[in-house]
C-alpha cells in the first residue's frame, strides 16, 4: 500500500515547516538562488550551502534550530535528468540543529514525518548508513544504525555504503574536501516503489540501485567533521543536523507516483507541453 494522501507540492511543504515549527525551530526564508557573498559556487545547489558559517560555529540570528525550503539549482545533476528522479531546479526541504539535537532525535522525527503526516507506507521505506573509512580514522555509521532498529526498521532494510553514496560535503567525498570544508556520514531514506528490476543496472537491485524502483526521498547528514591542512578530520566544536528532502519527489510519492515530474508544479508545465505538441508524456 502506497500513501493514502495525495498531497501537492504546496501541502507538503507546510506540513513540513509546522511538523519542525512545533519542535522548536525557527522557519527561515529560502536564500537567493544566486548566492550572496560565497565565491565559491554560481548558485545555491542546497540548503545547507547559505548555513556553512553557522554549521562552523557561528551564532545564528535565529538560534540553534532552524527549517526551510531552500529553491536549489544544480548543474551537476544535468546529465541525469531524463529518468524518473532527477531535476536541476528542485526546492530542497531542510532542517538544521547547530549543535543542539542529534542523532537520536533527528532519525525519529524525520520517520514520524514521513510516516504519520505523509502516511507514506512503512514497509516501503530502506534505509542506508556510512560504511567508514579507516584509512582517513572515520568510523563506521553504527549508532544511526541502532536508532532505525530501535525505531522499528527491519535489519534487512539497513544497509552500509561507502562515502561515495553516505558521505555528504559540498565537495563531495571526503578525499575531494578543501582544508576548513565541513563534513559529515548521512542516513539516506528510500521509497521502493516495486517496480521490475532491470538487469542492465546490475544483477542485484538495491536502493543505490539506478534502475529506478528505488528513490531517495531524504538525507539526515551528520555534519560533524572538518578537513585540516595535512589531510586528516578534525571534530568541529559542535555536532549538527543538516537535513535534506526532495520536495517535488515527496510530493510525488504521496501520489503513488515513482516519477518525480508528477508532481503539480511540474506536471502543470507537461500538461501544456502535450496540449502543445500534441503528444502524451510517458
Amino acid at each position: 500500500m502506497l500513501s493514502v494522501l495525495h498531497m501537492t507540492v504546496n501541502e507538503v511543504r507546510s506540513r513540513y515547516l509546522a511538523f519542525f515549527k512545533a519542535r522548536g525551530h525557527a522557519v527561515i526564508p529560502s536564500a537567493p538562488i544566486v548566492p550572496e557573498n560565497d565565491p565559491t559556487t554560481l548558485f545555491t545547489s542546497s540548503g545547507m550551502q547559505p548555513l556553512v558559517p553557522y554549521l562552523l560555529g557561528q551564532e545564528h540570528p535565529a538560534g540553534v534550530r532552524l527549517v526551510n525550503s531552500q529553491l536549489s539549482f544544480r548543474a551537476g545533476d544535468i546529465e541525469e535528468v531524463g529518468d524518473n528522479r532527477h531535476t536541476t531546479f528542485f526546492e530542497m526541504l531542510g532542517n538544521w540543529s547547530l549543535g543542539d539535537y542529534f542523532k537520536k532525535e533527528q532519525l525519529p522525527w524525520i520517520y514520524e514525518f514521513l510516516t504519520e503526516e505523509l502516511e507514506l507506507s512503512k514497509n516501503r521505506l530502506w534505509v542506508t548508513c556510512f560504511a567508514g573509512d579507516e584509512s582517513l580514522g572515520l568510523p563506521r555509521d553504527l549508532q544511526s544504525a541502532e536508532i532505525w532498529k530501535k525505531i522499528g526498521m527491519p535489519e534487512d532494510r539497513i544497509l552500509f555504503y561507502d562515502a561515495k553514496k553516505n558521505w555528504w560535503s559540498r565537495s563531495g567525498t571526503p578525499d575531494k574536501m578543501p582544508a576548513g570544508e565541513p563534513g559529515g556520514p548521512d542516513s539516506e531514506i528510500f521509497y521502493d516503489f516495486g517496480t521490475p528490476h532491470d538487469i542492465t543496472y546490475g544483477k542485484e537491485c538495491h536502493p543505490n540501485c539506478d534502475c529506478g524502483r528505488f528513490v531517495e526521498i531524504c538525507n539526515s547528514v551528520f555534519m560533524e567533521y572538518v578537513k585540516e591542512s595535512g589531510g586528516s578530520f578534525a571534530k568541529l566544536k559542535q555536532q549538527n543536523v543538516d537535513f535534506g528532502g526532495g520536495l517535488e519527489r515527496l510530493a510525488a510519492t504521496t501520489l503513488g507516483s515513482d516519477d518525480v515530474f508528477q508532481a503539480d508544479t511540474l506536471k502543470t508545465a507537461i500538461t501544456e507541453l502535450e496540449q502543445v505538441s500534441k503528444k502524451e508524456y510517458g
